[in-house]
């Protein structure tokens, strides 16, 4: 079957992972740049780094920041001084800690502990920054570990099995599998944390006990309705929701489902978090586009006024519109990646240029972002980078 792509003649902007307002860079701003790899069968050692500089968009290889097997999702903490990296290897899958230099741009191991599940695709931290959460794909469940006074790894004070009835999709919802885990900005008390469960069609609801990193759910009690209730997204089966993210305000909820390749939308009752029918689900494909495709990443822009999810298969990003009053979306735009499966991308902390990783032609390709109109201008890449499938920002 021949592919057609058919864009949208306007280029606007792909994602961010940041919420509030976007900083104006000072002169000279660099960030370091650590990039998430898998090392199977390809030629990565592991975490590589980069400076950035967030004037010219440009993109300065740094060597390889750590040894460490299939990194495929790397986290720097609030404080800067550590990094976290979820080594996705089937069974032998662990999650490593390391203390980050970052004149030197070198990781060093502090300790290394079983993942307690297989394939753990997501972290995450609470409000705290005094626990690490990892959704492990595979085995579809989620753990919670203490981070320790010198950053290391504290033994697992959590570890919670998705549970529920499973999508219509044999191939791919044959069991729960859990690809993301957050908590909601900024209105959020921490006190709930969910769950994307791609196999479960559902966005789980935990509660997160911060004295004692521990979880129940995902059945909560209701402080308005003197009852326990469950707050979980539902969304349409076969969707398959792979990664959400909430408005700068906390409301909506957007759900990315990797499965038929759309965007849900959800809007968040008070602080008690329950969540209704979704009032929207809206597709991420290009006009006219025939193929397979798997979404991958989504992310709201700093300003709060674009949305922004890329589709492996078709290979671009799409773009969204957010209504101002109500966050309801609009497609404006699928812009081409410039390389194939772009598994992830995130925007610089000063929301001018957006990186978009191609895992399967070994780039990075860096866009400049026009923040009033959302236009895009590829500026720059960084070829020859093994497999990259995960990026996140420090401010040197």
């Amino acid at each position: 079957m021949k592919v057609t792509h058919c864009f949208f003649s306007i280029c606007i902007l792909a994602g961010a992972l940041f919420t509030g307002a976007a900083q104006k860079p000072a002169a000279n701003a660099h960030f370091l740049a650590l990039v998430g790899t898998y090392t199977n069968k390809t030629a990565s050692k592991g975490i590589y780094a980069f400076d950035f500089d967030s004037n010219s968009g440009k993109l300065s290889p740094k060597g390889v920041a750590a040894e460490t097997p299939d990194p495929s999702w790397v986290v720097i903490h609030p404080n800067g001084k550590w990094v976290y990296a979820a080594n996705e290897s089937g069974k032998r899958s662990t999650i490593t800690a390391f203390a980050l230099d970052a004149t030197t741009a070198k990781l060093t191991q502090l300790n290394q502990l079983p993942a307690l599940g297989e394939d753990p695709c997501y972290l995450s931290f609470d409000k705290t920054g005094k626990f690490l959460f990892v959704a492990n794909y595979t085995s579809g469940n989620v753990v919670v570990f203490p981070i320790l006074p010198d950053g290391r790894l504290g033994e697992r004070t959590a570890n919670a099995k998705d549970a529920g009835t499973l999508g219509p999709n044999r191939e791919r919802q044959e069991a729960p599998h859990a690809h993301w885990i957050g908590v909601r900005p900024p209105i959020g008390n921490g006190a709930l944390v969910y769950v994307a469960d791609l196999g479960l069609d559902r966005v789980l609801t935990y509660q997160f006990h911060a004295d004692k990193g521990e979880l129940s759910g995902p059945t909560v009690f209701s402080s308005y309705s003197n009852r326990k209730y469950d707050p979980s997204a539902k969304l349409s089966p076969g969707t398959g929701p792979r990664h959400a993210v909430f408005s700068n305000s906390g409301d909506p909820m957007y759900v990315l489902g990797e499965l038929n390749s759309t965007v849900t939308v959800f809007h968040m009752t008070g602080t008690d978090d329950f969540v209704p029918p979704p009032f929207q689900q809206i597709s991420t494909l290009p006009e006219g586009f025939m193929g397979r495709n798997d979404a991958a990443e989504i992310a709201l822009h700093p300003n709060g006024k674009f949305l922004y999810t890329s589709n492996r298969g078709a290979d671009t990003i799409a773009v969204f519109d957010v209504q101002r009053r109500g966050g309801k979306l609009s497609l404006v735009a699928n812009i081409p990646t410039g390389g194939q499966e772009p598994r992830h991308f995130a925007i610089d902390p000063t929301g001018r240029f957006l990186l978009a990783e191609n895992q399967n032609s070994n780039s990075i390709v860096v866009f400049r972002i026009d923040e009033a109109t959302g236009a895009l201008i590829q500026v720059s890449q960084a070829a020859s980078i093994p497999s990259p499938v995960c990026l996140a920002f420090l401010h040197r």
